[in-house]
């Protein structure tokens, strides 16, 4: 029997194969050259040659389940960051979530998660990352989410080539999984079940993982979106491109979102009305400017400014905040509550080329809603239920939204009070100051 020492074993050349092994000589193990003291005296060892086999025909296993083939193209170098004819906004999101994409190859940590409509990129940034880790000798499993749940249960045939608990043990501890599509499976219970427990036992291992999805978070399996939703772990990078693959489609911004008509209302430009408004007022419009400033930073939960009347700056700031995120590439929708109850009821004539259900959807899913004047629409009951279903969503989908209004909490329909009521969820500021019509106010706080 061939013994070998450790240290000649680690130096040999890694291209041996098994056959051709002067340590081992084809037997596939050795005996240790160790003194006797030592507890692997006399025992026989894998030999190198045979755990790197191993490794190999795991790695080869991978790519085979692996789906790059058709996506070998599909490379950081052939994606276009500007996209086709794109406004600046949406040209600065993708190049973000290029960046993004391009950060996480050099280095997988966490978890990403690609969130956009058909054709927006999303494939081809996590196909990217995928290649980019392959041409570095890195093992990857790459796959769309359908066609991983039938390669499981094709597992179960006696005549697989591969046992199920085997095929399943590949996919949940590959080195870095990226999975294509999410939503788009056929969602049995047997199907969440085992996405479930892929999700669960990554998240708990911390593996590296991408995930490209055009749902909801709030249509995806509670269990799932728990893990993804962990700020701590999981990045989500929203594509706001629209489908690549259509020439000539609109490539601007929502014809919904009035942001334009406000894109001198920054932060930059807000007044301070110093020396016009008493100490506690300046106080006051200093504090809403803080909360508006720090919400614009990093969005979460929900904002709502509130006044006793118009023109006291709650506009101005909800537009700086939809002006800075904007210009930072993130897709937001400003609307005023009116006009987004007229294009809802566009969508009933018949001329309209949108449709009731798309219009909302877009309003409902937008990464940042921005909500102006809330209470000065006329409360109907279809009314009351869009908004309620709107408020709900967003509520339930842990949405940014931003609401500004002249109603207080108490004269709010019951059912959007309930949800803009929720203090672990909305902050609501109060703003204590007069309107500003570019006067002067004396300090005795009369004008």
């Amino acid at each position: 029997m061939k013994t070998s020492s450790s240290d000649n074993q680690e130096n040999q050349n890694p291209g041996l194969g098994q056959q051709d092994c002067p340590y081992c000589e084809g037997l596939g193990y050795v005996v240790l050259d160790v003194p006797p003291v030592h507890p692997l005296f006399g025992r026989a060892q894998p030999c190198f040659c045979r755990a790197q086999e191993r490794e190999v025909e795991r790695l080869n296993k991978l790519l085979e389940l692996s789906q790059l083939g058709a996506l070998k193209n599909c490379t950081f170098e052939s994606f276009l960051p500007k996209g086709h004819g794109l406004t600046d906004v949406k040209q600065l999101n993708l190049s973000m979530a290029y960046e993004s994409a391009s950060d996480y190859a050099k280095s997988p940590n966490g978890w990403l998660i690609f969130k956009g409509g058909y054709g927006c990129g999303k494939t081809h940034l996590a196909a990217a990352i995928a290649n980019y880790r392959i041409n570095l000798g890195h093992p990857v499993l790459f796959i769309n989410t359908p066609d991983l749940l039938d390669h499981l249960r094709a597992a179960y045939s006696p005549s697989a080539e591969t046992g199920y608990d085997a095929r399943f043990d590949q996919v949940r501890n590959a080195p870095l999984l990226i999975l294509d599509d999410l939503g788009t499976q056929s969602n049995t219970d047997w199907a969440q079940e085992k996405l479930y427990q892929i999700f669960n036992y990554r998240y708990n291992a911390r593996l590296p993982t991408v995930v490209t999805t055009n749902e909801e978070l709030e249509d995806i399996d509670i269990r799932v979106r728990s893990r993804m939703a962990d700020s701590d772990l999981a990045q989500i990078v929203h594509i706001a491109a629209p489908d690549f693959r259509l020439a000539g489609g609109d490539q601007g911004q929502s014809d919904l979102s009035s942001l334009n008509l406000h894109l001198d209302q920054t932060f930059a430009t807000f007044d301070f009305r110093e020396g016009e408004l008493p100490r506690a007022e300046a106080r006051n419009l200093q504090n809403a400017y803080e909360t508006a400033f720090e919400f614009a930073l990093e969005p979460a939960n929900w904002l709502m400014l509130y006044s006793i009347g118009f023109g006291n700056g709650k506009t101005h700031l909800a537009a700086s905040i939809a002006n800075y995120v904007a210009n930072k590439g993130r897709p937001v929708l400003f609307i005023v509550v009116p006009d987004l109850l007229d294009h809802l009821r566009a969508t009933f004539n018949p001329a309209s080329n949108a449709r009731l259900d798309k219009r909302f959807n877009e309003i409902k899913t937008s990464p940042l809603l921005i909500l102006d004047d809330l209470g000065t629409e006329s409360a109907t009951g279809w009314v009351k239920e869009k908004l309620y279903q709107l408020f709900n969503y967003r509520y339930n989908a842990r949405l940014p939204t931003v609401i500004t209004t002249t109603h207080p909490l108490d004269q709010l329909d019951p059912k959007l009070a309930s949800r803009v009521g929720d203090p672990n969820r909305c902050t609501i500021f109060s703003l204590e100051v007069p309107s500003y019509r570019g006067g002067t106010r004396k300090k005795n706080g009369r004008r």
